[in-house]
C-alpha cells in the first residue's frame, strides 16, 4: 500500500504566445516540408514569442491562472520555483521578477536549470519542502522561450521548438489524492550532445540570435536514442516508487518532445495511445513547459478527472530525466 501523499496539485495554469508558426511557414524559411516534420516529430504548429516578450511575462500569466483555479492568493505562497533555461537574464532569477509581479511577499523565489526535465525537478523540490513541513503552499512553473535561442538555419532543430509556460500550485495533501512518487536523475557524460552557451531573453538579441554561441546545438539522432531508452526506464522506476502497475495508470502525460519518443514510452508500459495525452502537434517541444502545459490543458478540458492517476515522465539535456505519479 502506497503511503499517503504529502503534497498535491490544487491548481493549474498555462500561457502561450498568440503567434502561430505552422509547418507551412517553416517551408518558406528552411528546406523542409510539412510531411517531413509531421512524420518525424508529430508537430504541425508551434507558438512563438514576438520581440520584446520575456519568459517572466508568460510565467506571470500562467501563475495567475493557476492561483485563480486553486483559489489561493499570492500572499499565501511560501515558495516560487521556476524551471527554465531561457530566463529573462543571467541574474537575477526569473522567479524573482515573478514574485514581485504577483505580490507574493511571503514567498522565497528561485530558478532551476534542468532543461526539458526542469518542471519535474521543481516538482521534486516543492513536494520535498511540503513533506518536510518547511512550506504549506507553493508555485512550480516550467517556462521556456526556446525560439529565442533557436538556429533558424538548422532545419533539424528549428522545426521542433515552441514557447510557453505552465504552472501548478502545490499544497499539503489532505486525503489520498496527491503526488504519489517523484523521481529524478542526471548523467553528465553526454553534455556535448545538447547544449547552448546562451544569454537571457530580455536582452537585445531577443528573437534574433546572431552567433553560434547564442543558439542551441543538438545532435538529434543521439538525443533521440537516449531519450527513448531513458524515458521508458524513468516510467518504470516512477511506477515502482509509487507501488503502481501500468494498468493502474489512467493517463500518461509525457514530455512532448517527439511523437515517436512518446509512442515508444507508451509501448514500454504496454499502454494504448488512447491513454496518452498528446498536444505536441499544436505546441511543439516547449521543454520544461511541456508537462505543466499538458496537465493544465488535460484538466481544464475534463480529460483528466478527479480520482484519476497520471504518470508523467521527462527527459532533457544534461542528460536529465525524471517522473511523477499523481492522483488528481
Amino acid at each position: 500500500m502506497a503511503k499517503k501523499p504529502a503534497a498535491r496539485i490544487i491548481g493549474t495554469g498555462r500561457a502561450v504566445p498568440e503567434t502561430v508558426l505552422t509547418n507551412a511557414d517553416l517551408e518558406r524559411i528552411v528546406d523542409t516540408s510539412d510531411e517531413w516534420i509531421t512524420t518525424r516529430t508529430g508537430i504541425k504548429e508551434r507558438r512563438i514569442v514576438q520581440r520584446g516578450e520575456k519568459t517572466s511575462d508568460y510565467c506571470i500569466k500562467a501563475a495567475r491562472l493557476a492561483l485563480e483555479s486553486a483559489r489561493v492568493s499570492p500572499e499565501e505562497l511560501d515558495f516560487i520555483v521556476i524551471a527554465t533555461i531561457s530566463g529573462d537574464m543571467r541574474f537575477p532569477a526569473t522567479a524573482v521578477y515573478v514574485q514581485g509581479a504577483l505580490g507574493a511577499v511571503n514567498a522565497t523565489a528561485w530558478d532551476i536549470s534542468a532543461t526539458c526535465s526542469g518542471f519535474m525537478f521543481g516538482l521534486y523540490q516543492g513536494e520535498a519542502l511540503i513533506a518536510l513541513g518547511r512550506a504549506k503552499k507553493g508555485l512550480v512553473i516550467g517556462a521556456e522561450l526556446l525560439t529565442t535561442i533557436t538556429n533558424w538555419t538548422d532545419r533539424g532543430t528549428c522545426v521542433l521548438f515552441g514557447d510557453g509556460a505552465g504552472a501548478v500550485v502545490l499544497a499539503e495533501a489532505t486525503d489520498e489524492r496527491g503526488i504519489l512518487a517523484t523521481y529524478i536523475g542526471t548523467s553528465g557524460d553526454q553534455t556535448h550532445l545538447l547544449y547552448c552557451y546562451g544569454r537571457g531573453t530580455a536582452g537585445s538579441l531577443n528573437n534574433g540570435a546572431s552567433t553560434t554561441d547564442d543558439v542551441m546545438f543538438m545532435n538529434g539522432s543521439e538525443v533521440f536514442r537516449h531519450a527513448v531508452r531513458t524515458m521508458g526506464k524513468a516510467a518504470v522506476e516512477t511506477l515502482a516508487r509509487a507501488k503502481l502497475t501500468p494498468d493502474q495508470v489512467d493517463w500518461l502525460i509525457p514530455h512532448q518532445a517527439n511523437i515517436r519518443i512518446i509512442q515508444a514510452t507508451a509501448e514500454r508500459l504496454n499502454l494504448p495511445m488512447e491513454r496518452v495525452f498528446v498536444n505536441i502537434d499544436r505546441y511543439g517541444n516547449t521543454s520544461s513547459a511541456s508537462v505543466p502545459i499538458a496537465i493544465d490543458e488535460a484538466r481544464r478540458e475534463g480529460i483528466v478527472k478527479d480520482g484519476q492517476t497520471v504518470l508523467s515522465v521527462v527527459f532533457g539535456g544534461g542528460f536529465t530525466w525524471g517522473g511523477a505519479a499523481i492522483r488528481f
